[in-house]
C-alpha cells in the first residue's frame, strides 16, 4: 500500500509530543521486567504494548541475504509509548525449535496471546521445516513464549493432533482468540477442503493444546485475525476469507463449542477491517475494494452501505478516544475516516505525511501510550537497506498528531543476530 504526503491535517495536538529519532536515541536500552498481566502484545508482562517488526532492512553487504529475523520494539508506558532503544532481535538460529537437527531460514511473526496464561504475551511464528512432499507435510508453526524478560528463550512447536488436521495443506494462518469463551485463548490454524483446525487453549510449554477435536467446516480456506466477539455474546468470532488476494468473506460465530456457525457472509473485496464505526449496538465491517469501501453496519445482522473512498487496504482503530473506530484507509494516498454515531463519512477526512520518502505500509493500529486512543504505526522503506518506522499517537482534537512522536530505523537491529 503506497501512501502519499499531504499537508494540512488540521492537527492541534502535536505540540505535546517531541518525536523521539535514532539520533537521540540510546544505542540500547535493557528490556524493562514485568511481574505479567492482561495487556495486549506485552512480552515482557510490564503493562505495556510492544511492536512486532517482521521486515528489517539488510545491511549494505547482505541486501540478497537470509532474513535477519523478527524485532521488537518494547513499550515503555510514556507519552512515546515506544523506547526505540529497548530492542531484541528474534533470530532463529538462537530463537527458532530445529528439525533434524536444521535452524529454519523463514521465521516470520504471525499472532501473538497469552497462550499458556501466564501474564505474559506469547508469539507464534512460522518457519519452513524440512518437507519431501510425500504425505502430510510438518507442521510449521512455533510457539515463543514472553517472560519477565521479554521473548527470550527457544520456541517450540507447536503440536496439531492428527485427528485436527485434515488433507495434506501446510497447517498454518494461525488466529488467537478465546472462541469457546473460557477465558483462555485458543488457536484456529488452517487445514485443509474448507475446514479449519480448532486448538482449545491453554497451550502447555511444550506446545500442546488443552484439547482438540476433529476439523470444524469453514466459508472459507483463509483465517484471518484479528478475532473480536462481534455480536457481544462473550464468543470470539472470526473473520474467514476464501482467498489471501480478492474474494469474498464471510464471520464464523465463537459458541462454546468454538468456532462452528457461519454467519455474515461479506462482499468481495480485498482487505476487510471490523470495528465500531458508529452504528448500531454490535461491530461494523469495512471491505475495501478498487471500486470503494463497502460498509456492513451492526453485525452479524448487517445493514448495508458504501462510501466512495478508494483505498482497498483497510485499518480500524479509536484515535481520539470517544469510542467510535475510525477508518484507515491505504491507497495513493494514507487516509483516515472519522467514525460518528450516524456511521463514517468522508467529511473531515484527515491525510497523513509519510516520515521519509519511499513506499509507506501500515504495521498496526494499536494503543501503545496507555492514553486510551490508539496510534498508528507505520515503516517507509526505500530498497532493501534503508527504512522509517513512525509512530503517529492518536489526539482527541485531530485524529492523529501531524507529526510522528516516535521514529527509528530497524537498522537499530543490524548485528545484533551476530
Amino acid at each position: 500500500m503506497l501512501l502519499g504526503g499531504c499537508a494540512g491535517t488540521g492537527n492541534t495536538g502535536s505540540a505535546r509530543h517531541e518525536p523521539v529519532t535514532v539520533a537521540k536515541a540510546p544505542a540500547q536500552l535493557p528490556v524493562p521486567r514485568g511481574k505479567g498481566g492482561k495487556a495486549a502484545d506485552d512480552f515482557n508482562g510490564d503493562g505495556h504494548r510492544d511492536l512486532v517488526l517482521n521486515d528489517l532492512v539488510k545491511g549494505p553487504d547482505d541486501a540478497h541475504g537470509d532474513d535477519a529475523g523478527i524485532g521488537i520494539v518494547y513499550g515503555t508506558g510514556t507519552a512515546h509509548g515506544l523506547a526505540p532503544g529497548a530492542r531484541q532481535l528474534l533470530n532463529p538460529a538462537r530463537q527458532a525449535a530445529r528439525t533434524k537437527g536444521r535452524s529454519p531460514a523463514v521465521f516470520d511473526a504471525e499472532a501473538s496471546c497469552d497462550l499458556d496464561r501466564d501474564g505474559f504475551t506469547d508469539l507464534v511464528v512460522s518457519t519452513d521445516p524440512p518437507y519431501d512432499g510425500q504425505g502430510r507435510p510438518p507442521v510449521p508453526l512455533q510457539i515463543l513464549f514472553g517472560s519477565p524478560a521479554g521473548l527470550t528463550g527457544r520456541a517450540v512447536e507447536l503440536i496439531i493432533p492428527e485427528g485436527a488436521r485434515a488433507g495434506n495443506d501446510w497447517p498454518d494462518q494461525p488466529v488467537c482468540g478465546d472462541f469457546d469463551g473460557d477465558g483462555a485463548e485458543d488457536l484456529v490454524v488452517h487445514a485443509s477442503d474448507g475446514r479449519l483446525s480448532y486448538l482449545r487453549g491453554p497451550f502447555t510449554r511444550k506446545g500442546a493444546p488443552r484439547a482438540a477435536g476433529k476439523p470444524l467446516p469453514s466459508p472459507g480456506t483463509v483465517p484471518t485475525g484479528p478475532a473480536l466477539d462481534v455480536n457481544r455474546d462473550g464468543y470470539d468470532d472470526l473473520l474467514v476469507r476464501t482467498a489471501e488476494g480478492p474474494g469474498t468473506s464471510a464471520l464464523v460465530l465463537g459458541s462454546p463449542a468454538g468456532p462452528t456457525r457461519t454467519g455474515t457472509a461479506l462482499p468481495s473485496g480485498i482487505d476487510v477491517a471490523l470495528g465500531r464505526f458508529g452504528r448500531g449496538r454490535a461491530l461494523d465491517a469495512a471491505v475495501g475494494s478498487m471500486d470503494g469501501t463497502y460498509l456492513r453496519y451492526d453485525l452479524p445482522t448487517a445493514v448495508h452501505d458504501s462510501i466512495s473512498t478508494p483505498g482497498s487496504v483497510l485499518d480500524a482503530g479509536d484515535f481520539d478516544g470517544d469510542g467510535v473506530s475510525e477508518l484507515v484507509s491505504s491507497g495513493a494516498e494514507l487516509r483516515i475516516l472519522r467514525g460518528r454515531t450516524i456511521g463514517l463519512s468522508a467529511t473531515g477526512m484527515v491525510t497523513v505525511p509519510p516520515p521519509a520518502r519511499g513506499t509507506t505500509r501500515v504495521l498496526t493500529v494499536a494503543d501503545f501510550t496507555g492514553d486510551g486512543r490508539a496510534d498508528l504505526v507505520v515503516r517507509t522503506y526505500d530498497g532493501e537497506t534503508k527504512d522509517t518506522v513512525a509512530v503517529y499517537a492518536g489526539s482527541k482534537e485531530a485524529l492523529v498528531t501531524a507529526k510522528p512522536t516516535v521514529t527509528f530505523s530497524t537498522s537499530e537491529f543490524l548485528g545484533m543476530g551476530s
